[in-house]
Formats: C-alpha cells, structure tokens, sequence
C-alpha cells in the first residue's frame, strides 16, 4: 500500500538525523521532522502538498520510499484534516491503513516481528491513542 510507504518514510524522519536534516533543506520550512500530525507544521504541510511534493517524492524514492505525488498529497491532507478534527480517527485509521477493530488478535501477538505491523501498532498509538500492546 502506498500510503504505508509514505507513512514510513516520515516516521523515518523522527528515527534519522541525516534524513531529517536533508528533508529540511528540501522543504525550505521547518525541521523536517514530519513524522506525526504534532510534528508536522502548517509550513511543512502547505510545502508538503505544493511545489515542493515532487522533490520530496523523489529524494523519498531514493531513500527506498517509492511513492507518488498524490500518495503524499493524500496522507499529509489526511493529517491536516485529522489534526483540524475535519476527519474522525476512524476515517482517518481507513485512509491510512491502520486497522480499527482487529486490536485482539494483535495483542495475542507478545512479539511482533513484521515491519508492516510493528509500523500499525506505532501508527495506532501515536495518532489513535490505540495501545495494541
């Protein structure tokens, strides 16, 4: 899924200084750290979703990220909105791919070794408030 690749090239921002720095010089606005909604700053997300995406898109792919404009266009609008309260979270959950209603058979999990839901339980908690452990 596309949108899981764009979430995870910016929760790499949190996680690589290098990476951080480089994506600030690129945006021209903020610190680069564009991992969460509380991390994203409305000049990072304007510059996120304007002339700067492509750039963005492109230095992502070359970081193993490869997705497109409208992939990052659609998951930074989702954290706007998310963040302004114009999406519920469960809208938001969909939109992203962090499933809702399956916690259960996650927290029967005592060690989770797939990358793809170790990023879920991360991406539940830090913007869903959705402990899976």
């Amino acid at each position: 899924m596309a949108t899981a690749l764009v979430l995870q090239f910016m929760q790499k921002t949190a996680e690589d200084e290098t990476l951080r720095h480089q994506l600030e010089e690129l945006l021209g606005v903020g610190d680069g750290n564009i991992s969460s909604e509380a991390e994203l700053d409305s000049a990072e997300t304007e510059a996120l979703k304007g002339e700067r995406a492509p750039v963005v898109a492109e230095f992502a792919a070359q970081q193993g990220f490869a997705f497109s404009v409208e992939d990052l266009i659609t998951v930074v609008d989702a954290f706007a909105k998310h963040q302004a309260g114009e999406m519920s979270d469960a809208e938001f959950a969909t939109l992203v791919g962090i499933a809702t209603s399956d916690t259960a058979t996650i927290n029967e999990v005592s060690e989770i070794t797939n990358p793809m839901k170790r990023l879920t339980r991360y991406l539940s908690k830090t913007y869903l408030g959705i402990d899976l452990n």
